[in-house]
Formats: structure tokens, sequence, C-alpha cells
């Protein structure tokens, strides 16, 4: 993918969280290529539960999201939608602050369903969250 589509998709996929979920948990994509997609989020208390660290519920947004989006670039959407079907996340350790990105790659990439894993790590690189994601391709008319 040359340089001028990934900003592009980035800007485009970034304008359209505007005044929605990613805006409000200041979710940001931040690379692309053909095979992956990656996004950050603060780690604040806007997205604590009660005892202070990373809500699981947030980690799934994050991993939704990009599971949704990956799919959303790699169909033509004046004729499909990908729809989320499944999804199973597994919070592998606790963060209290800073920054997580996550990164979308395909397991499964089909016509009519798309198979996504998503790796939630910390600064460090250590793994925070793994989330698989099934979409059903459903044709615009469909939805």
């Amino acid at each position: 993918m040359d340089e001028a589509k990934k900003k592009d998709i980035l800007s485009r996929l970034n304008q359209a969280g505007k005044n929605t979920l990613n805006e409000t948990l200041d979710i940001v994509y931040t690379d692309v290529s053909d095979d992956f997609l990656s996004a950050t989020m603060p780690v604040t208390s806007r997205v604590h539960q009660p005892y202070g660290i990373l809500h699981g519920g947030a980690s799934c947004v994050l991993a939704e999201t990009l599971g949704s989006c990956l799919s959303l670039i790699h169909v033509d959407p004046a004729k499909y939608v990908p729809v989320g079907t499944n999804i199973n996340s597994n919070h592998l350790r606790a963060k209290r602050d800073g920054v997580i990105t996550g990164t979308a790659t395909f397991i499964r990439k089909g016509n009519t369903m798309h198979v996504s894993q998503i790796e939630i790590r910390d600064e460090k690189g250590h793994l925070i969250n793994h989330t698989t994601m099934t979409n059903n391709i459903i044709p615009v008319g469909k939805v």
C-alpha cells in the first residue's frame, strides 16, 4: 500500500470516528497496510473500572472497532457492510495508565465472512488483551 492510500484511509477512519464512541475513548487510527490496522487508546480514569485498572469493556471496544474497520477497508462499502457477529476477548494483563495499541489482522478473509485477531499491547510490548472477532459480510440492501 502506498503512502497516499495509507494517509487517505487513516484520515477517513479518524474522521468517521468523530462524535462516536471512538472520540469518547480517544481512539486514534495510527497505521494501516494491506495486512493490518492499528489504533491507540489512552488509559486514563475515563476507561478504568472501580479498581483503577483498564476496564475490559474498553479493551473490547478498541478490539471490535479495529476488527470491524479492518473488514470495512477490505470490502466495497457501496455493496457490502461488515456486521460483527461474534467476539471473544481475553484480558491478560492489568493496565493503569499510559497508552495501549491494538493491531488487527485477518485469520480468514472470505467473501462472506472475515475472522480477525486483535492484539492489544502496552508501550513495553506486553500483551494486555487478545481478541478474536467474526464479521459477516452482508450486501447493503440486506442489512
